[in-house]
């Protein structure tokens, strides 16, 4: 049960609220934090309320997980308990959701339970990296340096997650924007000109009556033609769900030129950091592997971090796995590996690797609009010029016949 409590410490009134079975607990959690209650009140949220369904179905953020790992780091850095640091953290967040998660967390703890453990209850919100990182840093008292890795680490995840954002709002905005005007052009502009060509006998070549034929079918059978966008969208969803969908996907976008190095950069970038945090913060390699894997999206590169855990188990160099599909890693990323497993400095090698290739993501993502933008107007201009000779084009043949 959810009870919230005034108390007094040093001569100052404070709130704040814990997960108890009774208020003989709550009572006891006061004290140990060196206060005492002036009142206690029980919280039931009903089914029915907003802020019940709202604290369900909201979403912890990148950000909010940035903000949280930063504040504990410096609370607990400064000396406080985790159980106090969680509860101010508790208080500070906007976010429902993880509100009643430190809530429960904070509660775990209370009754003998590990961070990291209380963490593992929540997999959909707290990643295996975020656990594995703080459970390092339990086991070896550095909590606190643990979440200020987490924190540049999830920085650095959520900058670049940005940077390829924006660099796809452009090229997104005019493709939906060319889909659009299409639309209207196949379903009020060339039913307009059909007419006119029909009161005019005029003969029409091949393009102009496929134009039509689209347009006409388009205008009569609306509902179906919406239907089966929606079917097909929904049918890409479903198929990018199966094994050979997100393979097909992966692969395309490791082909497409411009496309394909960006993300081999992208997941360069993602492994050498990921993998690097996880080895700083005491995490053995083989561990450090099967997690970084999981945290990369591209299922070939999957694969590779999945052959050199295997690899690794057996005895065998990590950065020859690397260098032998340099057709997914950059070769700097082998290169580099050998150097840090040769130095004993494999952490602060990848560390590099990743700054490097961020570095190159960075400039290409501000790049990527200028690199697209030509593709994009010839893509506008043939469709333009194919509408032009096809529609148009019948036009001036009828002037020049009167």
């Amino acid at each position: 049960m959810k009870f919230s409590y005034r108390a007094e410490r040093d001569g100052q009134t404070y709130t704040g609220t814990v997960e108890a079975t009774d208020r003989f607990e709550v009572y006891r959690h006061v004290r140990a934090e060196g206060g005492s209650i002036i009142s206690v009140t029980s919280e039931r949220k009903s089914i029915w309320s907003f802020s019940y369904w709202n604290a369900k179905f909201s979403n912890v953020k990148e950000h909010d997980k940035i903000i949280l790992a930063s504040n504990l780091s410096a609370m607990i850095g400064a000396g406080l308990s985790i159980s106090r640091a969680l509860a101010v953290s508790e208080r500070q967040t906007k976010n429902p959701k993880l509100k009643n998660i430190l809530l429960f967390v904070r509660g775990d703890i209370q009754k003998g339970g590990t961070f990291n453990g209380a963490l593992e209850r929540f997999p959909n919100t707290f990643p295996k990296l975020f656990v594995a990182m703080i459970r390092a840093g339990e086991e070896s008292g550095t909590l606190d340096d643990a979440l200020t890795n987490i924190a540049n680490q999830l920085t650095r995840s959520y900058e670049l997650k940005k940077k390829i954002k924006g660099a796809l709002i452009y090229p997104s905005i005019i493709i939906v924007a060319i889909i659009g005007i299409g639309f209207l052009m196949m379903t009020e502009v060339v039913p307009t000109l059909s007419q006119t060509f029909k009161e005019l006998g005029a003969e029409l070549p091949k393009s102009t009556q496929a134009i039509i034929a689209v347009s006409d079918f388009m205008v009569n059978y609306t509902i179906v033609v919406l239907l089966g966008v929606v079917v097909l969208i929904g049918g890409m969803y479903a198929l990018l769900r199966t094994n050979f969908g997100r393979r097909s996907r992966d692969k395309i976008f490791l082909m497409v030129p411009v496309v394909g190095d960006l993300v081999k950069e992208v997941n360069a970038a993602r492994t050498a950091r990921t993998f690097s945090s996880l080895l700083g913060a005491g995490v053995d390699i083989v561990t450090a592997l099967k997690i970084t894997g999981e945290v990369i999206q591209n299922s070939y590169h999957r694969d590779v971090l999945k052959e050199a855990g295997e690899k690794v188990q057996k005895g065998e160099l990590l950065s020859e796995v690397f260098m032998k599909n340099e057709d997914l890693y950059p070769p700097l990323m082998g290169e580099m590996v050998a150097v840090g497993e040769e130095t004993g400095a494999l952490s602060d090698m990848l560390m590099r690797v990743a700054d490097f290739y961020e570095g190159e993501v960075a400039q290409k993502t501000k790049n990527m609009s200028t690199i697209i933008e030509p593709f994009l107007m010839i893509l506008i201009g043939i469709t333009v010029g194919f509408f032009a000779v096809a529609m148009i084009g019948p036009i001036y043949s009828l002037s020049d016949a009167f």
